[in-house]
């Protein structure tokens, strides 16, 4: 877990603050969201499901009765909303290490999706590629295995694996649009990556 988000209440509430600093149409409108002033709130997809962020008290909702959503997607959520800058996608990938201060968060980035990643799929690329489509993903030509996901209308990730042979593990790694730091901060990346996955291996249980 990032350290921002050891005490997820106070990394919450700062959010909310940061927030209430922004223009509530503005700060939509950069992060490919919709505002409805009638009603306050701002609607952002997340991973396919649609949320409601009422403003300015920052409090998020599913937009669906009888979802859940953790505390720690709330923040991402915020954070997204509060970093998103509208720029536009560049088409460049770039590696976690490219991101400012990536070098920092290489090591939980790659404890916590790529490796996970690994475990789960290097083996079973057909189901990755499967379960990934059914969350969104486009798949790509990188690699042996390639999808391209995306968890915020402006945030894609694309998570690459290489089969392993007699002499060589699989490998893989996990690449970002070149625009990225225009939408959120580089240990959300690290924290969101590996969420992903981590929704992927439970879809996979429950196959």
């Amino acid at each position: 877990m990032p350290k921002s988000y050891l005490n997820l209440d106070v990394t919450y509430q700062f959010a909310v603050e940061q927030l209430q600093k922004k223009e509530p149409r503005e700060a939509a409108r950069n992060a490919g969201a919709e505002y409805n002033p009638e009603t306050g709130g701002i609607l952002i997809t997340y991973l396919g499901d649609t949320f409601r962020v009422s403003y300015p008290d920052g409090r998020v909702e599913p937009a669906e009765d009888g979802k859940e959503v953790s505390l720690t997607v709330k923040i991402l959520i915020l954070h997204y909303l509060n970093t998103a800058n509208g720029a536009p996608l560049q088409g460049k990938l770039i590696s976690f290490k490219e991101l400012p201060d990536g070098a920092i968060y290489i090591e939980p980035f790659t404890r916590r999706a790529i490796k996970p990643m690994l475990n789960l799929f290097a083996e079973r690329q057909d189901e990755f590629v499967e379960l990934a489509k059914g969350i969104g993903a486009e798949k790509q030509s990188l690699g042996d295995t390639s999808v391209t996901i995306y968890p915020f209308p402006n945030v894609p990730i694309t998570y690459v694996i290489w089969s392993g042979d007699d002499e060589f593990p699989a490998s893989g790694n996990i690449l970002f649009d070149a625009s990225a730091p225009f939408y959120l901060p580089t240990e959300d990346y690290a924290l969101v990556s590996g969420l992903i996955i981590y929704q992927l291996g439970s879809l996979l249980q429950k196959k």
